[in-house]
């Protein structure tokens, strides 16, 4: 696997995708994934690594943290972001509201360093990882169980069936399309630019 703890690396990512520094906390990130990778791709093409990384960057507005969606502080602050965002028309895609609390109180919305949403995703990557999200959906926002759902969640496949190995193996390379094991095509562009930069940070 191409080195991801070397200054050579660091000092490229400063410069691209990241905007010229790096705090603490996002070296921590982009080591507790390059860690779940070792654990759980073995084997796997080392441009899905970058890819990872990239969704991280991209799902965690550059912070490299595991976040709540609309990176609110609480449930009852995303809670509340969320609801004012869909009675606003702002989130054409929903046709019902997945972040309010259910009859036990627990809350689905997007937590991580790529938002899994809705209870069912959550029961899936619980299996995956063998961390129980679904009693506590709160442990996926933990920096190494936010990675391991990353990680098996990319290379499973499990976020919408599309999976790693379809875009990076020793033919194929499509930064493009890989976003379809995320998001479908959503900034599907600007998410493969990441990738890239990470890539070539790596030494490729």
């Amino acid at each position: 696997m191409a080195d991801i703890e070397s200054k050579w690396f660091f000092d490229a990512v400063r410069r691209d995708p990241f905007p010229g520094r790096l705090m603490r906390s996002q070296v921590a990130g982009i080591g507790a994934i390059g860690a779940a990778w070792r654990r759980l791709a073995v084997g796997e093409d080392p441009r899905g690594l970058a890819y990872c990384l990239a969704t991280a960057f991209h799902e965690t507005a550059g912070t490299m943290r595991a976040v709540r969606e609309t990176l609110a502080r609480s449930d009852a602050e995303a809670v509340a972001r969320l609801d004012r965002a869909f009675a606003a028309g702002r989130l054409p895609q929903v046709r019902r509201p997945y972040w309010r609390p259910d009859a036990d109180g627990r809350t689905w919305y997007g937590r991580g360093l790529v938002q899994i949403t809705h209870k069912a995703n959550y029961e899936r990557l619980s299996e995956a990882t063998g961390v129980d999200l679904v009693s506590d959906p709160d442990r996926a926002l933990e920096l190494d169980v936010a990675a391991a759902v990353l990680v098996a969640g990319m290379v499973r496949g499990l976020f919408s069936g599309r999976r790693l190995s379809e875009f990076f193996d020793g033919t194929t390379e499509d930064w493009t399309g890989a976003r379809r094991i995320v998001n479908g095509t959503d900034r599907a562009e600007l998410v493969a630019g990441y990738g890239k930069a990470f890539w070539r940070a790596m030494g490729s």
